[in-house]
């Protein structure tokens, strides 16, 4: 478990782009689950849609790149610090089956499907989950 303290040790990004509030589990070399709380009040929502706020895509995607580079990190047993840097460099059959709206936990599951001497590639899964209430 990471809170957003140890995570800010294996990410570079600072407020406004830091889009990860938890690491619930992590399996260096293997896999990582993480969640981003979604609130009304991120600055992302006075312009997308003010009167039907909905979390853009790309952010859901940044998020789920920056959940991979955490693992990766871990993976290595390196920090930005080091000098070492992790950057998004594509992505495949992306689709987004459901709005994220504020009140949502975006959750991340990410498994790493191959590792090379460089490079690390990583198979990945979103999923808003809603609270019981609604």
């Amino acid at each position: 478990m990471m809170d957003v303290q140890e995570i800010r040790r294996y990410l570079p990004h600072r407020y406004p782009f830091l889009l990860l509030d938890r690491v619930v589990e992590i399996k260096e070399g293997e896999s990582i689950v993480a969640y981003k709380n979604i609130t009304i009040n991120e600055d992302v929502f006075n312009g997308h849609f003010p009167n039907h706020p909905v979390f853009p895509g790309v952010m859901i995607l940044e998020a789920m790149a920056q959940a991979c580079g955490v693992l990766g990190f871990k993976t290595m047993n390196k920090t930005p610090e080091d000098g070492s840097i992790y950057l998004y460099a594509g992505i495949d059959d992306a689709r987004f089956k459901k709005q994220v709206v504020p009140g949502d936990q975006l959750f991340i599951e990410a498994s790493i499907i191959s590792e090379k001497k460089r490079d690390l590639e990583i198979r990945l899964r979103s999923e808003g989950r809603w609270p019981a209430c609604c």
